[in-house]
């Protein structure tokens, strides 16, 4: 019963710290008005958020696979409970901003060792299965955030961040399964385990996988607007879609990476999930605008839980460093994406979709056969 428990915990870990990153989305009037500045500005709690999460990542993993799986996620879930409490008693947006970053710093030492302890458990012909439901699960938490802190903004937005710290309470009690034990002397993993050439080059792809497909959530709500004049609850409406398919083809998508192997799988989800966004972009018709973002999770899924099986599928004496440094970049490159194709879409709607179309279809493809190239080479 302990054993099911802890691993039924991993599943749950997977959900919390995607829900944590979105839980302020829909409720930034409230606390620009409880703390005293602009809308715009109150939107920097999500950024406070996303960008500890990704810079500690590039070492978390690493660190947690020194001090062992099991205490570093405990750990990790502690610092996430101090941290969302002092969102909750928060006084200033100083101090509400701090636990914001502590709480982004706290999921980057669970998200990657998760995945890795996981991978640990079950049969290496299964990984797939495992590791999209595990994918599932954290859509599952970026689509249900808005609408759960958006809930809780009605009565009191610090109700969602005190349920955030009782969730988290409850998985440091009941803690992982296979949590390897510090490594010691020799055996102690290196950063340099991680920053290998074929995890940078999986890393990449996953950077441009998620950033050019499921990270252009912001691109599709500007189309939503302008072109269709969708309402701010309809926009949001429509871009669940995206986890939602996910979410609901998780089980077909694990097995698929099983059976068809995983570098299949990430180049059938780059090359259909770059003609879905070009189509996207072209079709003015809102229900295909629709029915393809669906699709897209389908891709997008496919490519994340594909790179998550080619990096913790291969083995080697730093899996959690590994991974975690591949979801560094992979935030990274959905970090980017805003920055990066909001001028393009402001200066052509169409090349906005275009662009992000031919880096899933030409580039990704390329990486993987420099990828496949390099591992090939005596």
């Amino acid at each position: 019963m302990g054993a099911a428990l802890r691993r039924g915990a991993l599943f749950a870990g997977a959900f919390l710290g995607p829900f944590g990153g979105g839980l302020t989305a829909a409720m930034l009037p409230e606390l620009g008005t409880d703390f005293g500045v602009p809308t715009a500005s109150a939107s920097v709690s999500i950024t406070a958020y996303l960008l500890p999460f990704a810079a500690v990542m590039l070492v978390s993993g690493t660190l947690g696979e020194r001090w062992g799986r099991a205490r570093t996620v405990v750990a990790g879930y502690a610092l996430y409970v101090v941290a969302s409490l002092a969102c909750v008693l928060a006084a200033s947006w100083a101090v509400f901003l701090l636990g914001r970053a502590l709480q982004g710093v706290a999921n980057a030492f669970t998200t990657p060792l998760l995945l890795a302890a996981l991978a640990a458990s079950v049969e290496s012909d299964r990984i797939g299965r495992a590791l999209g439901w595990f994918g599932s699960l954290q859509a599952a938490g970026q689509t249900s955030a808005p609408l759960f802190g958006g809930l809780a903004a009605e009565v009191d937005w610090r109700l969602s961040f005190g349920g955030a710290a009782l969730v988290a309470l409850l998985l440091a009690v009941v803690g992982i399964p296979g949590g390897a034990a510090p490594a010691r002397g020799d055996r102690r993993p290196r950063l340099r385990a991680a920053w290998t050439g074929p995890v940078l080059r999986l890393g990449v792809v996953a950077g441009l996988g998620w950033g050019a497909l499921a990270g252009l959530n912001f691109l599709l709500a500007l189309r939503l607007e302008t072109v269709f004049g969708l309402g701010a609850g309809e926009r949001g409406l429509v871009l669940t879609a995206l986890g939602l398919a996910g979410i609901l083809t998780a089980r077909l998508i694990g097995g698929a990476v099983d059976r068809l192997g995983a570098r299949r799988c990430v180049l059938a989800g780059a090359i259909g999930g770059g003609i879905l966004v070009a189509l996207i972009g072209l079709v003015p018709v809102l229900g295909l605008v629709v029915a393809f973002w669906a699709l897209g999770g389908v891709c997008s899924q496919l490519i994340l839980v594909g790179v998550n099986t080619l990096v913790l599928g291969s083995g080697g004496p730093n899996s959690g460093g590994a991974i975690s440094v591949v979801q560094a970049v992979r935030f990274a490159g959905t970090a980017a994406a805003p920055a990066g194709l909001t001028p393009v879409y402001h200066a052509d709607p169409l090349a906005g979709f275009l662009v992000p179309a031919g880096l899933l279809v030409a580039g990704v493809p390329a990486v993987l056969a420099v990828d496949r190239r390099r591992r090939a080479e005596p």
